[in-house]
């Protein structure tokens, strides 16, 4: 199974998305689609960004632009880009922060550009799909672009208080977001991945600035996106706008969040250039393309431990649900003998390090514990989790059940479960016995995953 991960430590935006695809080996003669309908090309540059070399994509006007070969090997204009090309928002991410939700807020002062930093005309969501209609995309190509179009749109709504059709995209209706979300599906489709994934991004810090005020990072429209993502963020390394609307749509509509890179056998891999230098950081987004192997992902954890001796039978009953809120992963609670022989309970949570206080002062709230202690645990291997949702039959009627399917790096099926308040749900309905409403519904999940 090939494997596409991204890393985005120092954030994306959606030309380092762009450079990173092209430099982990994707062929740059497939955008023709968006060169062909839109007044735009791509420059193709390979860069330095704290002494390692990138790859820089930039869209520009109709034939303006200089251009590399196409591989990433044009001239290197990274001190053009720092004085020419950067004076923007802050967020060293070049022509993807977008004024409001769209394109390239920048700080206020006029200067000259030959990049297509809004150029061309703003578009309605509609628009955008006419557009898209223009360039006769292949349907898996088309369906990502939408998808990518549609985050951005449904987050602006959101953040304005409109509807997603009277919504207008302004800057990211424009030609060069389109280039630049519609140049990313089709790399993507170039690469042909089995799977693409990325590990936690980083949002960045401190405040920016754009037309309708000052806002602290990640900016309104991030935060919406964020909300539909399955990848985590972080906070910082440096106090700038790190991913932009643009990046975290993208990587959200390609990628599913794992917590590290999944075992592999690198292949190729490639760095995506943001605009300018952070210090000390390179400010790129890395891409690594390989074969999976066969094993178990590798998960940091923090094991969260406390005994109980005056827990009523409710209150350890609701913990799975609310430690599961504030980010514990499996929550078990295990029956012991306590000083004086007094009957008590063990309390067992796995979670992120990152949520350990908070599922710790939760722990706390929900028992009444005086103390938690962290058991000496650093890691745990675990398998691949999707959920499928199987159509069961029953007398003429049709019943939807959702089934977990665990999986190891590779693709291989570990196993197959039906969720219980699904199948709990159809057998209250239909009179069948819950475990024969699970066997059939993990029967037809395995019979699909068979085809």
């Amino acid at each position: 199974m090939t494997l596409l991960a991204f890393d985005g430590r120092t954030g994306a935006s959606g030309d380092m998305v762009l450079g990173a695809l092209v430099a982990a080996g994707a062929d740059t003669a497939v955008l023709a689609p968006v060169t062909d309908a839109l007044d735009v090309t791509y420059r193709v540059e390979t860069v330095e960004r704290s002494a390692l070399a990138a790859t820089s994509v930039t869209v520009v006007p109709g034939g303006d632009g200089r251009e590399g070969d196409g591989n990433g090997h044009g001239h290197d204009h990274e001190d053009e880009d720092e004085d020419e090309h950067d004076h923007r928002d802050g967020n060293g991410h070049g022509h993807d922060h977008e004024d409001e939700h769209g394109h390239d807020h920048r700080d206020g002062h006029d200067h000259e550009h030959d990049d297509a930093e809004g150029h061309g005309p703003g578009r309605t969501y509609a628009a955008v799909q006419d557009r898209l209609d223009d360039m006769g995309l292949p349907d898996a190509v088309r369906a990502r672009a939408e998808g990518a179009f549609e985050r951005l749109g449904r987050a602006e709504a959101a953040v304005h208080g409109t509807d997603l059709d009277e919504t207008a995209f302004h800057e990211v209706g424009t030609d060069d977001a389109i280039a630049d979300i519609v140049g990313a599906a089709l790399l993507l489709e170039d690469l042909d991945p089995d799977r693409v994934v990325t590990t936690p991004v980083a949002l960045g810090g401190g405040e920016t600035t754009f037309s309708h005020g000052t806002y602290p990072v990640p900016s309104p429209a991030v935060v919406e996106i964020l909300a539909d993502a399955t990848f985590a963020t972080a906070g910082g390394p440096v106090d700038a706008e790190l991913l932009t609307p643009t990046g975290a749509a993208l990587l959200a509509e390609f990628a599913e969040g794992v917590d590290a890179l999944p075992p592999m056998r690198v292949a190729a891999s490639g760095y995506g250039a943001g605009t300018r230098g952070l210090d000390g950081r390179p400010n790129v987004l890395r891409a690594v393309v390989g074969e999976a192997r066969g094993g178990l992902a590798r998960e940091d954890i923090a094991v969260l431990e406390t005994n109980l001796d005056d827990a009523s039978p409710e209150v350890l009953g609701d913990l799975q649900e609310s430690l599961a809120a504030v980010g514990a992963r499996d929550v078990s609670v295990v029956p012991l003998t306590m000083k004086k022989a007094r009957p008590g309970h063990l309390v067992r949570v796995v979670c992120r390090p990152a949520d350990a206080e908070r599922v710790a002062r939760r722990l706390a709230a929900e028992t009444g514990t005086l103390g938690v202690r962290e058991a000496a645990a650093a890691h745990r291997w675990v398998a691949d989790r999707a959920f499928e949702a199987v159509t069961l039959d029953v007398e003429g009627r049709t019943h939807e059940v959702t089934v977990k399917v665990g999986t190891d790096a590779a693709g291989d099926v570990l196993d197959v479960s039906a969720e219980y308040e699904d199948a709990a749900a159809v057998a209250r309905e239909t009179g069948i016995p819950m475990r024969e409403v699970m066997r059939r519904a993990e029967s037809a999940a395995r019979d699909r995953l068979s085809e």
